[in-house]
Order: C-alpha cells, then structure tokens, then sequence
C-alpha cells in the first residue's frame, strides 16, 4: 500500500546516500527540505522530493500542512522490562539518599530484582506491554530493552523472554541485550568474583542457547563491576556473538569507557564522568557515545559533556534510560529537551542524536533512522508548529501528532 505524505513544512534527517552516523561539527547542519512531499511502499520509504515535483497518485493521501515529518525516535538505551515501581525510593532521594546509598542499604536495583523474581511472566509481559505502548505516542519507533533485573539465570531469562514476546508482539523493531551484570546480588555481596562467575559461566550460555540477546552490557562503574571484570564478561560475550554495550562512567572515571572501547562495544552509555582520554579513546573508535540526560535529571547528579565531546568531534547518540530507579519515562520529546537546556545541544544536534545516531547505537543505520530511500517507513508527525526548534523549546508540549512504524499508523492524535 502506498502512502503519500504532502505539504510538510519540514521533512527532517533526509539523506540522499545513508550515512552511518554524523559526528561533531556536522551534527549542527540537520539535512531538510521544506514544503516536502514523502512517498511510502508497504513499510519502506520509497522516494521523498519538494512540492514542485509532487506525485499525485496513492492508496491514501495526507495533508501534512503545517507538520514536520522526521524519522521516528530509536531509542538505544532502555530497561522496559520491569516489575513494579520504585517510588517509595523516591521520597528517600527527596530526603537526601544518593544513589549508591540506597543501593548499600539494598534497595535501587536489588529491589527490582525482588519484586521481578516474584512476578510472573504474564504479569511482567502485560506491564512492560502498556510501556511499549505508551513509547508509540512520544514518536519512537525503535527500541533497545536490556534484562538486568532478575540476577539470577532464571530471572534473567524471564526478562529475555518478555522482551522477544513484546518483538513478536509489537511493531517496532526491539534489540535485546543480556545485562546479568548489572548489580551483586545481595547473596553475592561478600563473593563478588562468585557472581560473575555464574555470570560467566551460567548465564551467558543459557541466554545464547534461547538467541534471546544481541548484545551484551555490564554496569562498570563505582561500587558496581570493576573493568577487570567487566573485559572477562565481554570476552565471553563475544565468544556467544553477542557485541558489548556499557553503562559507564555515570559515578565515577571508571575505566569503562576504555573497557568498551577495547572489546569494540558498539556504544558506551551514560559517560556523565567523561574527560579527556575518555574522548581520546572513543576517538580512535567505532564506538557510540550515548547519553541520559533524563539519568542526571532524576538523580540530580551532573550532565555529561556533550559540548566538549562533539566540539572534540564525536558523534553522540541520546537515549531515554527507561527504568523505575533512575530515569522513570521513555519520553523522547523531553529528553530532547533536556539536552539542549541542560547539555546546551542544538536542536539539530539532538534531532540528529535521537534518530540516526540512535539506530547506529543499536545497529539498525542502514534501515532506521533517517529519511532515505529504501529504509524503514518510520515516521513522527508533529502537530501544527512553528518550526523544528519548537520541538525542544516547548517542554511538555505534547506536540508528537502521529506515529507511524513500518508504514502503518501506530497512534494518532491529529485534528
């Protein structure tokens, strides 16, 4: 079925010849055309051009006047699958708890993990189902869930399994990714090497066994997996197929960085602690340098430097974080937001962040991501607006009007 998208006022991330990625400097000249037109075949994008050279022939047609159309959102970096709520830790960050002190007194991630375990899996399907849900009317189109909340091989495998049941289930294109090694578990508190052991030797061939992940992470920071550790995770990993993808340097200079980037982690996530051999590093790299900003924003914790990366010349992806400890929202529009008022990106830089970017962080740039021929028919319309800057000017606005993924329309709130 062939869908004809007209009058657009803008029509954002074009691309004639695909792109991997863009990086530094260039992520502030966003590609455009303006009083566009965009033709979709099935769930590809077909040919895209101005008004002046408009089709006139389609199974549906619909007036975009006013609209910006941009890619869909690809959101790298989420634990959807979840049991429960932490807001009861919220109030204690309200009383001064940071983080890591709620995580020693065993709550934070050991609280999910207890609630996870006692939930069962149609439970835990049906609520991370109304997230993926709810990620559709905020214009995302593609996402990346991790496990991590069960840390133990028969939780995390539950995780796993919800995650490819939503796959099936959904639309959207999901990326799965084995995080055993996101916490100690409380029984492992004093044998640590124990845990990643099991880790090791346990779980990852399990996961392997059901293809229920293609990529692996680890939490390499502060108090949590040393970089020693982290490498031995990754390597095994590797050995299984799976490519890593690190949460680091969110509390501290880790090493996590330099760890991802020497077992050739497709992204590295969080990097609030990013300096300049951390830049250094992912300079001489394939590796993407994703971040939070909804993470520091809830924790109150400082935002990475974003600036200083892409000023280095880096590409940066922008990613939600949904999770019930530390970022509670797959919002896209107010992590937008948030990285240009608080990390002082551009709205192109961060358009660019969200979409293109995004996809290369989860390995789909050649399908996702952009407008161009041949990729995935997934598309944001906004509401009527005044021009792609509106997009993060107006925090909580809800300015998304249409989702579309694979060329069929998802959610609809246009008049």
């Amino acid at each position: 079925m062939k869908k004809l998208f007209t009058h657009i006022q803008s029509l954002l991330v074009v691309e004639a010849e695909p792109a991997k990625w863009v990086a530094g400097p260039d992520m502030a000249t966003l590609p455009i055309l303006h009083d566009a037109w965009l033709l979709t075949d099935n769930d590809l994008i077909s040919a895209f051009g101005t008004m002046n050279d408009c089709p006139t022939e389609a199974d549906e047609i619909i007036d975009c006047t006013g609209k910006i159309v941009l890619p869909a959102w690809c959101d790298s970096h989420t634990h959807l699958v979840y049991a429960g709520s932490r807001e009861g830790e919220f109030e204690d960050k309200i009383n001064g708890l940071s983080y890591e002190e709620i995580a020693e007194r065993g709550g934070g991630i050991l609280n999910s993990a207890a609630l996870l375990r006692s939930t069962s899996e149609d439970e835990l399907y049906a609520q991370s189902a109304r997230r993926m849900k709810e990620l559709m009317t905020m214009g995302t189109g593609a996402v990346e869930i991790k496990s991590g909340y069960g840390l133990s091989t028969e939780s995390e495998l539950k995780m796993l399994r919800v995650a490819k049941r939503l796959k099936a289930n959904f639309p959207m294109e999901v990326k799965t990714t084995f995080l055993g090694a996101h916490a100690f578990p409380a029984e492992y508190r004093e044998n640590r090497e124990a845990y990643v052991d099991l880790v090791i030797n346990e779980m990852i061939p399990a996961v392997a066994e059901e293809k229920l992940a293609d990529y692996i992470d680890v939490f390499c920071d502060r108090g949590f997996f040393t970089p020693d550790q982290t490498e031995r995770i990754l390597a095994k990993g590797a050995e299984y197929g799976m490519q890593p993808k690190i949460h680091a340097n969110e509390l501290d200079f880790s090493g996590g960085i330099q760890a991802g980037v020497k077992h050739q982690a497709r992204s590295v996530d969080h990097l609030e602690c990013t300096g300049d051999d951390e830049i250094d590093a992912l300079l001489s790299s394939d590796t993407m340098a994703t971040l939070l900003p909804g993470t520091a924003f809830f924790l109150g914790i400082e935002y990475p430097p974003a600036r200083k990366m892409i000023s280095a010349g880096l590409p940066v992806a922008l990613a939600s974080d949904y999770n019930p400890g530390s970022s509670p929202s797959g919002n896209m529009p107010f992590i937008l937001s948030l990285s240009c008022i608080k990390m002082k990106m551009l709205p192109e830089e961060a358009i660019q962040a969200a979409t293109l970017n995004g996809a290369y962080a989860m390995g789909l740039e050649k399908t996702h991501g952009s407008i161009a021929v041949g990729k995935k028919a997934n598309l944001l319309i906004t509401k009527n607006v005044s021009s792609y800057s509106f997009l993060p000017y107006a925090y909580g606005t809800q300015w998304v009007g249409a989702t579309y993924v694979n060329g069929e329309c998802v959610y609809n709130d246009l008049d």
